[in-house]
């Protein structure tokens, strides 16, 4: 245990990272968790949306939602939708389950690293699953057509492909996507999960969602937990042609869908300002924190379109040891990637954040990585020469997205320096 008072121990039990409440439980009194770990929208909903919870809340949980297809028509309605191309369920993860049972009959091929129920789900009920590995060497970032050679040599029946992909934040042009499903319009099923692509700012209008309901076999997977920073409500939708869509909503429970996912529906069309807003100031925190993190010694940093960041840590570095540091002496919550098909404890995933916890996330791996400091000192080399590094590995990105707040690194590397 350290200061938190966590029993790190409860960071090792299972394949996926111990929840809130379960560190909650375990802090002292007053201690506080600043999550880097799961990948949630810091700034939606705004403070008066929960107010606006709050006030309801009484009946939010006291009484029956309206039917699942009652919350899919409006937020259908609220998102310019045709309601029979939508299926609407508690987190893109119940729909994931669905899919596996319904859609996929004989072998579905996934690049990895990537969401772990993708690989997960189907190897339980007995799937083939062909794993497509994505190299380090490259980033990471997909090939499309590699990946499409694979899947004709595999016999694939169903393709999975994650934009942005967790956990590397690789982003895959919108063209490149709407050819790739095309390349496969004689599989059973292609997927491709969006989960993540409202962070991304690479294109004004990145999803694919509008030319899979048009198409005989693609679903495209949206969570709105992840985009509205609510997971604990568990919402998600997916969008396909009313044949494959009607025939997900079918299997579903009528009263899939809690009261609580009900009032955000209906809250969604009257702050959808404040959601964009929320999206601005996360690519802003994203470039910020790119660079910040780029200042460490031997780490090596991502691109990223999605709201984390994938680091390599130095070598002598422990994924794990860092993590169980991290929380008990400083009271953040990252994720290492040990457990993720493809890649190793030497990788983790950190989720972007305002600047204010990226300055404690970058006080505490120094402070952790003291212990291996030797020679030459972290503060002898130009301390922005690591974020001009991280800035020349973007690739494919908009110009106007390289801005980085050399004025907040200059001063947060002189504050450094003269605490010793």
């Amino acid at each position: 245990m350290g200061r938190t008072g966590i029993d790190t121990s409860i960071l090792h039990k299972g394949a996926h990272s111990a929840s809130y409440f379960d560190l909650s439980r375990n802090m002292k009194d007053g201690a506080e968790i600043v999550d880097f770990c799961i990948p949630c929208n810091p700034y939606f909903p705004t403070p008066e949306m929960f107010d606006e919870l709050s006030r309801d809340l009484k009946n939010i949980l006291k009484y029956y939602p309206s039917d699942s297809a009652s919350i899919t028509n409006k937020l259908s309605s609220v998102l310019g939708l045709h309601p029979q191309t939508v299926a609407m369920a508690n987190g893109s993860t119940e729909l994931i389950t669905w899919i596996d049972h319904l859609l996929i009959k004989e072998s579905i091929a996934i690049p990895i690293p990537t969401f772990g129920r993708w690989t997960d789900q189907p190897l339980e009920t007995g799937k083939r699953v062909d794993m497509f590995p994505l190299q380090e060497r490259d980033g990471f970032r997909l090939n499309l057509d590699d990946y499409v050679r694979f899947i004709r040599d595999r016999g694939s029946r169903v393709a999975v492909v994650c934009n942005v992909n967790n956990p590397d934040g690789c982003y895959l042009p919108r063209r490149d996507v709407i050819r790739f499903m095309d390349a496969l319009g004689d599989l059973d099923l292609v997927v491709v999960d969006e989960s993540f692509i409202d962070f991304s700012d690479a294109e004004q209008y990145p999803s694919v969602g509008p030319d899979a309901v048009i198409r005989p076999n693609t679903v495209v997977l949206k969570s709105l937990g992840k985009n509205f920073g609510l997971h604990g409500i568990r919402f998600g939708y997916l969008m396909a042609n009313p044949g494959i869509a009607g025939k997900i909503a079918k299997a579903l429970p009528k009263w899939n869908l809690n009261s609580l996912a009900e009032k955000v529906v209906y809250m969604i069309e009257d702050h959808h300002d404040d959601y964009e807003d929320s999206l601005r100031l996360l690519s802003r925190d994203r470039r910020s924190m790119g660079a910040e993190l780029g200042r460490i010694p031997g780490l090596t940093v991502f691109p990223s379109q999605g709201n984390f960041f994938l680091v390599k840590l130095p070598t002598e570095w422990s994924g794990v040891a860092l993590r169980d540091f991290l929380v008990a002496n400083h009271g953040i919550y990252t994720r290492e990637c040990g457990n993720k098909l493809g890649m190793t404890s030497q990788f983790m995933r950190l989720v972007v954040r305002p600047a204010r916890d990226v300055d404690r996330l970058i006080d505490g791996m120094l402070d952790y990585g003291r212990q291996f400091r030797s020679g030459r000192t972290m503060y002898e080399e130009d301390p922005l020469e690591p974020a001009r590094r991280w800035a020349s590995t973007v690739d494919e990105e908009p110009d106007n997205l390289i801005q980085y707040p050399t004025h907040r690194t200059t001063e947060y590397a002189g504050r450094r320096a003269a605490n010793g």
